[in-house]
């Protein structure tokens, strides 16, 4: 993070305009870990892994059936002359137009190179096989390459790449008992406001429940990262100064919910600048256009990013997915992710407002044809929550656009991962 970057001022950011500003102050990727593959879900490979070996190791059978030297002429009927089961070898080299029985997975002998499986197979005499419908047999056949899969030397994984199930099957077919991952980011969650309640207490006459800080919980668990939850911070300069120097001796992130509008009680932004920078504050989106970002410095080692993200639950949830997520995986070391966008059909005409993005909660699915569509969940208060359970995706409308017409192409953000 530079200082330069801290110059925005206070003057409405563009999204795409955040996002660049964002990456630039993004900290280093926190340091690396060796982690038994199977505790290696969903972390983020710290090192390129190469395959040590050929996968597979062997040229061997892909069905049930016989081995076969291909003889001079497309063969109607062979010899027979032994068999070789998976995790054994056949010793001695086929002469052409001979065979042996093997099972799926078995290494192929000498002089093999085709498969016939068994369903293509009669048998003439104690030796000796038929081969039904000859003229659908072709050389090399029902084989499987050593190396084709993988090589040795060549590049299994590259850096940056998060662990999902297959990635985890992958490493196992190389032999390796654990890999290097990029250590969970800590990160520290509060909310702020006096008139927030925790769950299970009773709600006074002008209270809200705590719902930002459990919503941040879950979106932070699914991305790997070990959280820190402080609670509730009630509206006070003194204690939110305090809250957020000491939350940054521990974590490599601070983020809070709430208390970052420019009301009398709002303490988020005057606590941040006594302690560290600001470095943009309002962005030309909805919901969530008050979002404070900035840095708290500490008495040893680097300062630390700070997010302070709207009170709304629909607010913290959309600015987490669009600005936070990004900065949390590049400090994973995910350093090339990308959302995933995708162009739907609006099944219903949108509002927007010029010079803003909007972040439409909605429904996607394909009709007959195979085309997108897509539709808001209703109603799209920043504070109706339900709206995001509803939805399977936002649906986002540029800046230059104040309306989407029915039929009208439209970007779309799939929930993943994370939601």
């Amino acid at each position: 993070m530079t200082l330069s970057c801290f110059e925005l001022g206070e003057r409405m950011l563009g999204v795409d305009e955040t996002l660049g500003a964002l990456a630039a102050m993004t900290p280093p990727a926190v340091a690396c870990q060796r982690v038994p593959l199977s505790s290696a879900l969903g972390g983020v490979l710290a090192a390129d892994v190469v395959s040590p070996i050929d996968v597979p190791q062997n040229t061997n059978a892909a069905m049930d059936g016989i081995a076969l030297a291909w003889p001079e002429a497309p063969p109607t009927e062979v010899t027979v002359v032994g068999e070789v089961l998976a995790g054994t070898r056949f010793e001695a080299r086929l002469a052409a137009g001979q065979a042996v029985r093997i099972t799926t997975g078995a290494p192929l002998p000498d002089g093999a190179d085709t498969v016939i499986m068994n369903e293509q197979l009669a048998t003439s005499a104690a030796s000796r096989v038929r081969i039904e419908h000859p003229e659908r047999v072709r050389r090399a056949q029902n084989v499987r390459r050593a190396g084709e899969d993988l090589a040795r030397g060549q590049l299994a994984l590259a850096a940056g790449t998060r662990l999902r199930p297959q990635h985890l099957g992958l490493l196992a077919s190389l032999g390796l008992a654990d890999v290097s991952l990029f250590r969970p980011v800590r990160v520290a969650v509060f909310s702020t406001g006096d008139e927030v309640t925790a769950p299970g207490e009773a709600l006074p006459a002008a209270g809200i429940y705590d719902t930002n800080r459990f919503s941040l919980r879950g979106l932070l668990e699914r991305l790997g990262c070990e959280v820190i939850d402080l609670g509730i911070l009630r509206d006070d300069l003194e204690t939110m100064r305090w809250a957020l120097a000491t939350a940054a001796r521990d974590a490599d992130m601070v983020m809070t919910s709430g208390g970052v509008s420019v009301g009398q009680a709002d303490w988020v932004k005057p606590a941040l600048e006594a302690i560290g920078e600001l470095g943009l504050w309002r962005i030309a989106m909805r919901p969530g256009r008050p979002l404070a970002f900035g840095r708290i410095r500490r008495e040893a080692g680097a300062p630390v990013p700070f997010f302070g993200l709207p009170g709304n639950p629909v607010a913290v949830m959309v600015t987490f997915l669009q600005f936070v997520q990004p900065m949390l995986r590049r400090m994973q070391g995910e350093h090339a992710w990308q959302p995933a966008r995708l162009t739907a059909l609006a099944g219903e005409s949108l509002k927007s407002r010029e010079g803003r993005v909007d972040f439409h909660r909605g429904i996607y699915a394909s009709d007959e044809a195979g085309r997108l569509w897509v539709n808001t969940t209703g109603r799209q208060g920043s504070g109706i929550l339900s709206s995001m359970v509803a939805a399977n995706c936002l649906i986002e409308i540029s800046a230059e656009c104040a309306t989407v017409d029915v039929g009208a192409p439209v970007t779309i953000q799939p929930f993943g991962d994370l939601t």
